[in-house]
């Protein structure tokens, strides 16, 4: 019989949320999404599909754009994590904020905070990107409200924005 997340011994799992030094009580098993939004109270990191499909629930994982409702909660330990809460912050988010609510590129929100994560991620690594490194940067994410190019066009006018200035 295998171990549930419901029935294996919980641990403490420590690690950095959004610069902050953090420890949960948690199940090994249990969806990172889950640590986040329920035991942290980090709802910004949406479920969407739960199966590492939509992209909603990304997160950075040190550095690494990740799925969070496919990584355990104990693969976390001692990593650094980065919701969007963790983003209001950083140079990119004004720019790409700006541009999105612009451009029409957050409509219903599901997929926006894994769209704007997913952008600062490929912004970081190509400041100015061509429109297919935009869709391939964000092709991990699932949108079914915009068609895309609201949010293509979107990411495209946060970099020359970001590189005006």
């Amino acid at each position: 019989m295998n171990a549930s997340p419901e029935t294996s011994a919980k641990c403490e799992i420590p690690f950095t949320v959004n610069g902050e030094a953090r420890k949960v009580v948690a199940h090994p098993m249990e969806r990172l999404l889950d640590v986040l939004r329920n035991d942290l109270k980090l709802t910004g990191t949406k479920e969407g599909c739960g199966e590492g499909e939509c992209g909603s629930c990304s997160v950075l994982l040190d550095g690494m754009l990740v799925n969070s409702c496919l990584v355990p909660a104990a693969q976390a330990s001692g990593a650094n994590i980065v919701t969007i809460e963790g983003m209001s912050a950083h140079a990119l988010m004004k720019p790409l904020q700006a541009a999105f609510l612009e451009c029409g590129g957050a409509q219903c929100g599901i997929c926006t905070p894994g769209m704007i994560l997913a952008a600062v991620h490929l912004l970081e690594k190509k400041p100015e990107p061509a429109v297919e490194e935009i869709r391939e940067g964000l092709a991990g994410n699932l949108c079914r409200c915009t068609g895309y190019m609201q949010i293509f066009e979107a990411v495209a006018n946060a970099a020359r924005r970001r590189v005006a200035t």
